[in-house]
């Protein structure tokens, strides 16, 4: 089913803004047609120096399909480029040339790929004056072969009220719809002293095995919270937000979430997992429900940052990427829950402490496609993406801006963004987003950042930036993320709940969820034996010094922790007294 086209213009311009660096010193764009070719090139200098900057490059094909791209440019100073990501750069002069690495080359018509570089210069640092793309001379359009003799007649039509009629979708499922409160984590949290504050907040409902979908240990299956979302419901549009996360070899860098299903078994995986939800959600029993589907959280980005030739490789990750059973079980999932009228699948982006860098945004995109066109999947079954799920990246750092210097010298080279080039989640999602649309995902597409735990309230939290006395005294002074390291992920001390579940809080963005239910444990803090197939992480344990993917730091963990997914009430304590805003 085709997606209503209710956005409007200003909100994809907005996505754009936000992709190519709104508070850029410099933003320059250039682009031109021929009668079957056009491009039109976004240059972009992300930060700036006495002697040196960073520039990131944007490429639109405009014209017929390319499998291979080379960008020219030439200088009008002594800009001399440098290291670079994301494509081979050459420099005879003041020409410069770009070409594509194995990745990246094809570009369709109207799709898009970036890059990257360093370069030094001396004097003035003027944007290039044009571009060329495989020869041809960019200026953003390319002409009709017959142009319109009249003006069109019928006035546009209105966008399409709430709800859309029937079989479509709507544009933002969340928008003027209620959210499904799960009465079994609402009871645990109003048990809680001062949990009834947020009890009554929809969270997701985590499908984490097999047996979940039927109900394990006398918990709720899948029918008994669609049943109960009906009585929810009422006459109004209601959301069901459902977590899909049982992959082969599930969440091959870490143990505490490690899952039931061994690397090879795909075949399990689509008979005994996927197929049995797919067939309860199409019930046309439930055909009156919004289902939300949030699609194998952390589980894509691991083959990008944690395989061969990545400084925190593991053998694990290396397994799932050579048998390609992740792509495959996302694609199955994607294709066939996307089948089914009224779910809308969201599938996992990380966040910006894990894709942040240049190194991980592109290609990690790059896979996110590969994923959602594999197993008769297309892209029309992504309906968006969701960022920061059972994380704790501050949703918006307000004291400080990747493009701030001190002494001029760059926050990006600072210990704690170490050359990212986002500093929170709403910047990252909204730039992936505009990365997304411009591989060919839906130019509506949604995003969706988790705030469960992102809050960073409390007697901790900055009230200004930091001292300038260098980058790291100004980036840490003034950070709303107090974790020990951006890589910390187990039951962080000292985090709290953030922004409330809200539907369209911000441009390209669905909503603030609650996807991971505050109150449930990231991972056990010593090992517990189980049947679940859970191990134990180090990254759990208060006493760990930490590893290469958290620059051996303390874990920054909280002690006495149960399995993941099992209730912890001092995590919960934790989340209620540091919360912001404020309870």
């Amino acid at each position: 089913m085709s997606r209503t086209k209710n956005r409007t213009a200003l909100l994809a311009a907005l996505g754009l803004i936000a992709a190519t660096g709104a508070t850029a010193t410099a933003l320059g764009t250039a682009s031109a047609g021929a009668a079957a070719a056009g491009c039109k090139v976004d240059y972009q200098i992300a930060n700036q120096w006495n002697t040196g900057f960073t520039a990131n490059v944007t490429v639109t094909n405009l014209g017929d399909p390319v499998s291979a791209w080379t960008l020219g440019w030439s200088y009008a100073g002594d800009q001399k480029v440098g290291q670079g990501w994301n494509a081979t750069l050459a420099q005879s002069g003041a020409a410069v040339t770009a070409k594509n690495l194995s990745y990246n080359g094809a570009l369709a018509t109207g799709g898009s790929t970036s890059f990257g570089f360093n370069a030094t210069y001396s004097g003035t640092n003027a944007l290039p004056a044009s571009f060329t793309l495989n020869g041809v001379t960019c200026t953003g359009s390319v002409p009709p072969t017959t142009p319109p003799t009249t003006p069109p007649t019928t006035p546009p039509t209105t966008p399409p009220t709430t709800p859309p009629p029937a079989g479509t979708k709507a544009d933002n499922p969340y928008a003027g719809a209620k959210v499904y409160v799960n009465p079994e984590w609402s009871a645990k949290a109003a048990a809680e002293p001062g949990g009834t504050k947020v009890s009554n907040q929809p969270t997701g409902v985590w499908l984490d095995r097999i047996a979940a979908i039927n109900g394990a240990n006398g918990s709720m299956g899948l029918r008994a919270h669609l049943d109960e979302a009906l009585r929810q419901k009422g006459s109004g549009e209601l959301v069901v937000q459902l977590v899909i996360y049982n992959l082969p070899g599930r969440d091959c860098a870490a143990l505490a979430s490690n899952g039931e299903l061994g690397p090879t078994e795909i075949g399990r995986y689509k008979t005994e997992y996927i197929d049995p939800i797919a067939a309860i959600l199409a019930d046309p029993k439930y055909a009156g429900l919004r289902i939300v589907t949030t699609v194998e959280i952390d589980s894509l980005p691991n083959l990008v940052t944690n395989v061969a030739g990545r400084p925190t490789e593991t053998a694990n990750c290396n397994v799932m990427k050579e048998n390609g059973n992740y792509i495959k079980g996302v694609g199955y999932a994607l294709a066939k829950l996307g089948a089914i009228p009224h779910v809308y699948n969201y599938v996992d982006a990380g966040h910006h402490g894990w894709l942040g860098w240049d190194s991980n945004f592109g290609p990690s995109a790059e896979l996110f496609k590969q994923a959602a066109t594999a197993e008769g999947s297309t892209v029309a079954n992504v309906h968006g993406f969701i960022v920061n799920t059972a994380n704790y990246s501050a949703l918006k750092e307000e004291n400080f801006k990747i493009t701030d210097s001190v002494n001029g010298t760059s926050v990006r080279t600072s210990k704690w963004i170490d050359w990212n080039q986002y500093t929170d989640e709403l910047s990252y999602a909204q730039a992936m987003r505009a990365k997304l649309v411009s591989l060919g995902f839906d130019s509506n597409l949604g995003m969706l950042i988790d705030t469960s735990r992102n809050g960073w309230g409390g007697a901790q939290r900055p009230t200004g930036p930091g001292a300038t006395t260098s980058v790291d005294t100004y980036v840490n002074g003034g950070r709303y993320d107090r974790r020990i390291h951006l890589g910390n992920w187990c039951n962080q001390a000292g985090a709290g709940l953030g922004e409330r579940p809200q539907a369209a809080p911000a441009a390209g963005i669905d909503a603030y969820v609650w996807m991971k239910p505050p109150g449930e444990s990231d991972g056990a803090s010593k090992e517990i034996p189980n049947t679940e197939g859970k191990g134990f992480d180090r990254m759990c344990d208060p006493t760990y010094t930490g590893n290469p993917r958290n620059g051996n730091s303390m874990s920054g963990a909280l002690p006495d922790a149960p399995l993941s997914g099992k209730w912890f009430s001092a995590q919960f304590q934790e989340l209620l007294k540091n919360a912001h805003p404020a309870l």
